[in-house]
C-alpha cells in the first residue's frame, strides 16, 4: 500500500545529510562533552561548540546565548518558569495567548496553580493572530514576561512578532517566543524580532527527536534564568545534564541546510500546499481555511470538512498521514483549543483536518492524497444526517 506523509507539524523525517553528521558522535566519536582531559571529550566539545555556532547564525544570534536541552517543551518550561523564580522580586504576572501550544499554556497554568505567577491569556481574532494593542493594554507594573509563539503548530498562523517585540522593549518586560514550527521556514532574527528568549527543536526541521535548544539574550539586556535541572552546571548554570552530542550535533546540521535552502525550498513547498488547497476545493464543497490565508507557514493548510467526523476521517486515511491537531493533545477528546480560539463551533473544531506538507514531498504525494481524501470525504457526507441537513438548507 502507498503510504504519503502530510504530518509535518508534528514531526520531520531526519535528513539523510543530518544523519551523516550524526552517525559518527553514535559510535567512533562517542566522548563527553564535558570531559577535557582528553581527545574523546575534547572532539566532542569541539563538535558541541560547532553545532552551537550552526544554530546561533541561523536566528542572529552570538554562540554563547544557545543553550541546549531535550526539545521545544523543555525550551519552553526553562524560558518561563526560570524568568518567573529569578526575576520574582520585580513580579510575577505572564501574559500569553489562547493559542499557544500547551507547552506555554500548561507551564503558565501550572505556576498559577502553585501561587507563583499571575496569567493574562490574550484572545486572538478569526485568522489566530494576537492583537499588539490588547498586549500592550496588558502589561502591569507586576508583568516580568510575554509569551507569544512565532508560528501556530495547528493552523499555521504567524504572529506579529517584532510588533510585540518592540512593545516589550519599550515596557521593559522580557519577550519569549515558541519558535518550533518557524526555525529554518521562515526568517528569524532575534535582533529584528526583539525576543529576548526563544525555543526551537530539532526534529520540526528534519532533525533528530530529543534535541532543542532555548536562544537566552547575553546583553541588552542581559537575560538570567532560574535553572530547572541541577547537577552539574552544565550551558551556563542553566541546563545540567550530560550533552547529547549526536543529537546536538544534528540540529546544528539541520539548522545550516534549512537556511542555506530555505528560499527555494519554502517556494516549493506553497506551490504543493496551494496544489493541495486547489485539487480538494474544486472538487469539494462546503471546505473552510483556517488560519491567516497569506501570513502563515508555507507548509500548512488546515481545513474544515462541513458534516465530515474529523476521527473518522484519519482513521479511513491509514494510507495518508494527516492530523485533526497537534501531536502533543491528540490523546485529549475534546476539540482542539486553538480552533476555539478563532471561533470554531465544536462541530466544525471536530469537522477539521491538518495538512503537513513538507521538503520531501512531491507532486504525485499531493496528487494522491487529493484522491484519497475526496473519496473518503464524499463517502463519510453520504452517510452524515448532519450533512445532508446543510445540504437541503442550501437548496
Amino acid at each position: 500500500m502507498r503510504r504519503v506523509y502530510l504530518d509535518n507539524h508534528a514531526t520531520t523525517p531526519v535528513d539523510p545529510r543530518v544523519l551523516e553528521a550524526m552517525l559518527p558522535y553514535l559510535g567512533e566519536r562517542f566522548g563527553n562533552a564535558a570531559s577535557r582531559t582528553h581527545p574523546f571529550g575534547v572532539e566532542a566539545e569541539e563538535a558541541v561548540e560547532h553545532a552551537r555556532a550552526e544554530i546561533a547564525a541561523v536566528i542572529g544570534a552570538a554562540p554563547r546565548e544557545i543553550i541546549f536541552t531535550s526539545g521545544a517543551t523543555e525550551s519552553d518550561n526553562l524560558a518561563i518558569k526560570g524568568v518567573v523564580e529569578f526575576y520574582v522580586d520585580k513580579g510575577n504576572h505572564v501574559i500569553t495567548a489562547a493559542t499557544e501550544h500547551k507547552a506555554v499554556l500548561d507551564t503558565c497554568k501550572a505556576l498559577e496553580k502553585a501561587g507563583r505567577a499571575t496569567v493574562t491569556v490574550l484572545p486572538v481574532d478569526a485568522a489566530g493572530r494576537v492583537d499588539p494593542d490588547a498586549v500592550r493594554r496588558a502589561v502591569t507594573a507586576r508583568t516580568v514576561l510575554i509569551s507569544i509563539m512565532h508560528a501556530n503548530n495547528e493552523i499555521g498562523t504567524l504572529q506579529p512578532i517584532a510588533d510585540i517585540g518592540r512593545i516589550a522593549k519599550q515596557a521593559g518586560v522580557l519577550f519569549h517566543s515558541d519558535a518550533a514550527q518557524s526555525v529554518g521556514k521562515v526568517p528569524v532574527d532575534v535582533a529584528a524580532l526583539g525576543v529576548d528568549l526563544l525555543a526551537l527543536t530539532a526534529h520540526k526541521l528534519y532533525g533528530p527527536k530529543g534535541s532543542g535548544a532555548l536562544y537566552v539574550r547575553n546583553a541588552a539586556p542581559r537575560v538570567r534564568l532560574a535553572p530547572q535541572m541541577h547537577g552539574g552546571g552544565h550551558e551556563r548554570g542553566m541546563r545540567s545534564g550530560t550533552l547529547n552530542v549526536p543529537g546536538v550535533v544534528g540540529l546544528g546540521r539541520a539548522c545550516t541546510i534549512a537556511a542555506e535552502e530555505m528560499r527555494p525550498e519554502q517556494a516549493h513547498i506553497a506551490a504543493l500546499r496551494d496544489r493541495l488547497h486547489r485539487g480538494l476545493t474544486t472538487q469539494l464543497d462546503a471546505v473552510e481555511l483556517n488560519g491567516h490565508p497569506t501570513e502563515r507557514l508555507a507548509g500548512n493548510l488546515h481545513l474544515t470538512f462541513a458534516g465530515v467526523d474529523g476521527d473518522a476521517l484519519l482513521a479511513a486515511l491509514q494510507d495518508v498521514a494527516l492530523s485533526s491537531g497537534s501531536a502533543c493533545t491528540s490523546a485529549v477528546l475534546e476539540p482542539s483549543h486553538v480552533l476555539r480560539a478563532i471561533g470554531l463551533n465544536e462541530d466544525d473544531a471536530h469537522a477539521s483536518i491538518r495538512f503537513g506538507v513538507g521538503r520531501f514531498n512531491c507532486q504525485a504525494d499531493i496528487d494522491y492524497a487529493v484522491d484519497r481524501v475526496v473519496q473518503e470525504v464524499r463517502r463519510l457526507r453520504a452517510l452524515s444526517p448532519q450533512y445532508a441537513m446543510r445540504a437541503r438548507a442550501s437548496v
